[in-house]
């Protein structure tokens, strides 16, 4: 190939364009400086030993919760002795997760006493038990036999709020148990009404649901009772508001359970 045609190969390949004006010997150049050496990497100061996480005080064990809830209880001479013992408590882990400690509302001399299950996000609020929309269906129930708050007197079976409303464990009921105890011993209404399973099976001491409990009259008493009281379990309303098909049983409930105060008052029990 000449030098002609070897432009001409260049020119269609596209090297078309000089690189310089004159023409390197790249092989009479110099040699490139050597490239230095890398430094060393500079060496870590030794890290501080971290410190072992701060040692939590352990949980009260459950049954030492249920001892000193017992003596707690038992020490209670009033119902102010005992909410303070309640608010004391340290037995429940249910009391740190909660706002408020849920006592009681309505009149602790009237002859009916309601103990619900625990209280929700209205009643952890507010520091009172039924003040949410279930509440307001019980207060609906009642009205419709002549009650209200002024005439009955209201607790839970668990003071505190369990976190986002789940079911109390075994260990969270035999703690709050002893109390709840002392509390209708104190109140020593003629009539007990047990709303809902989760205090129903507590109180009477059975693995049997509310199904089969509820409408069933049987006697309650502690040992610092005087004497037995009639006992009532029913549906809780939380469970009415979900299952409606069921409100024709709690109005017989309902019914039951006035026809029971006519019957004390004209036969007034003796204590």
């Amino acid at each position: 190939m000449d030098d002609l045609a070897a432009l001409r190969w260049l020119v269609e390949i596209g090297a078309d364009e000089a690189i310089l004006e004159t023409p390197l010997d790249r092989f009479s150049a110099p040699p490139p400086p050597p490239v230095p050496a890398a430094r060393p990497a500079p060496v870590a100061a030794p890290l501080a030993p971290v410190p072992a996480p701060a040692v939590m005080a352990a949980p009260q064990p459950a049954a030492q919760a249920v001892v000193s809830a017992r003596e707690a209880a038992a020490a209670a001479k009033t119902l102010e002795e005992l909410r303070a013992a309640l608010a004391a408590f340290e037995g429940c882990a249910l009391k740190a997760t909660a706002t408020n400690l849920v006592f009681s509302d309505g009149n602790p001399a009237a002859k009916v006493m309601l103990v619900g299950e625990a209280p929700g996000a209205d009643e952890d609020r507010q520091g009172k038990p039924f003040v949410g929309v279930s509440g307001q269906l019980l207060d609906r129930m009642l009205a419709a036999i002549g009650l209200d708050r002024t005439s009955v007197y209201i607790t839970n079976v668990i003071p505190w709020r369990p976190p986002a409303n789940r079911t109390p464990s075994a260990a969270e009921l035999a703690a709050c148990l002893p109390f709840v105890q002392r509390h209708i011993a104190l109140v020593n209404p003629q009539i007990l009404v047990l709303v809902g399973g989760i205090s129903a099976k507590a109180l009477l001491d059975t693995s049997e649901g509310i199904m089969r409990l509820r409408g069933k009259w049987r006697t309650y008493r502690t040992p610092d009772m005087a004497a037995e009281i009639p006992v009532l379990p029913t549906y809780h309303p939380a469970y009415l508001l979900r299952q409606p098909a069921q409100k024709r049983d709690s109005w017989r409930d309902l019914l039951s359970i006035k026809q029971k105060i006519s019957d004390n008052i004209n036969n007034p029990p003796s204590k």
